[in-house]
């Protein structure tokens, strides 16, 4: 009778990292594991040790001192005497406004270009694909300036507007005055006002949140959630009838009455800028660097988002189209309902490039003197204080961060939008 057993088991040896394929791959890691960390500790250690040499170890209190120079464009209260942290603040908030405005614009603009670019319109479309080019190839930098330079030229002076006949006049009812120093446009107002939020007590980070906003957002998002409920209950209708009943008049309704109920409780109006001395006053102020970057910005992505979204466009089927066009359905409801939320899925993920390219191409605000987070903390701050390496790497980390909370939403806005198998 033979008595089968099973194999005595190898011993563990040292060579079996390097020869055996089964530890080979894990060796390597660890190996560069501690290479990269031994140059990252040399790296440290060596900087520590220049700049204790030359008198300046690392440290964070200048932040607390008095920054001595003012910022003409903010959205918080501000002044010369504030910290360095708190300029520090609102270059974040100034970088984060032509961010915002500067992805919106390109967004519309782009999806209307790179839709015109395939119109069967030959004029149309060479306008745009000239466009296209002009603006992609130029470097941003120039179009900064150049749009800077056509603002402070061609726009008329304040003193343009005064007089029984003057040179110039305001536009919309009075109401928006263009001039060489900006643009003057109206700003909200509140008779009945509810007052501020104080966050962050501390004079250096104290920011103010407008109880008047959040009561009219809290009802447009109360508006659009009716709304939303309307439009669900329209497209069970249409699911088990075939007939979709008419909602546009409820769904205006839905975000037009308690926003504006909310608006009139608050006793809304608008503040007017006007003409008094040498310049106007009163309204929001928009400075022509603010414009410059905002426009330039807009413009220069806007030409690759419209590549992107002209190339999502191609990537549909024909066939999508003429199953569309069988149906009855018009070209512009069939680019709007059929084609784009298709494309979608190949157009997002290179938006947000570009998105990440227009926030940190935003740094290019100081060529016009628009004092964004570069021109706070890793400018005037910099030369002021000489703490080269903690503002750089403050800066750093702040850009880091805005990215990657855009790289958030949009991946969320992504994975919310692709198609789903079934």
């Amino acid at each position: 009778m033979t008595t089968l057993t099973d194999p005595p088991k190898e011993s563990f040896r040292l060579s079996m990292l390097i020869y055996d394929t089964r530890y080979r791959s894990l060796t390597i890691q660890v190996i560069a594991m501690i290479g990269f960390m031994v140059l990252i500790g040399w790296l440290i250690s060596n900087t520590a040790q220049n700049l204790q040499a030359l008198g300046k170890e690392p440290s964070f209190r200048f932040l607390s001192e008095p920054a001595g120079y003012d910022i003409n464009q903010r959205l918080i209260e501000y002044d010369s005497q504030a910290t360095h942290l708190r300029a520090a603040f609102v270059g974040i908030l100034n970088t984060l406004l032509v961010a915002v405005m500067g992805c919106i614009t390109a967004t519309i603009l782009g999806v209307i270009i790179g839709v015109l670019r395939l119109s069967k319109n030959w004029l149309i479309s060479r306008l745009m694909t000239i466009y296209v080019e002009m603006f992609r190839n130029v470097p941003l930098l120039l179009w900064i300036v150049f749009i800077m330079a056509i603002l402070i030229e061609t726009l008329p002076a304040p003193r343009a507007f005064r007089g029984e006949t003057p040179e110039a006049t305001m536009n919309l009812a009075d109401s928006v005055a263009i001039t060489n120093r900006g643009v003057y446009v109206p700003e909200p107002l509140f008779s009945n006002s509810l007052g501020n939020i104080h966050l962050f007590g501390e004079h250096s980070l104290r920011f103010d949140i407008s109880l008047d906003l959040i009561a009219v957002l809290a009802a447009l998002f109360i508006g659009l959630f009716i709304r939303r409920k309307i439009k669900t209950r329209a497209d069970a209708i249409q699911e088990s009838t075939g007939d979709r009943p008419t909602t546009w008049y409820l769904s205006l309704g839905a975000v037009v009455i308690p926003t504006g109920a909310v608006l009139i409780a608050l006793g809304f109006h608008l503040g007017y800028p006007e003409l008094k001395g040498f310049n106007f006053k009163g309204g929001i102020h928009m400075r022509n660097s603010l414009i410059a970057l905002w426009l330039a910005l807009s413009l220069y992505t806007a030409a690759f988002i419209a590549e992107i979204v002209r190339a999502g466009i191609l990537a549909i089927s024909k066939g999508q189209t003429e199953a569309a066009s069988a149906l009855g359905l018009r070209p512009n409801r069939t680019m709007s309902l059929v084609i784009l939320p298709q494309a979608l899925r190949v157009i997002i993920p290179p938006l947000i490039s570009n998105y990440l390219n227009l926030t940190k191409n935003s740094s290019l605000a100081i060529a016009v003197g628009y004092m964004d987070l570069t021109g706070t903390l890793m400018g005037v701050t910099l030369n002021q204080t000489g703490r080269e390496l903690e503002t750089v790497l403050m800066g750093m980390s702040i850009y880091l961060a805005i990215s990657l909370l855009i790289s958030m939403v949009m991946n969320w806005y992504n994975n919310s939008v692709k198609l789903v198998e079934r």
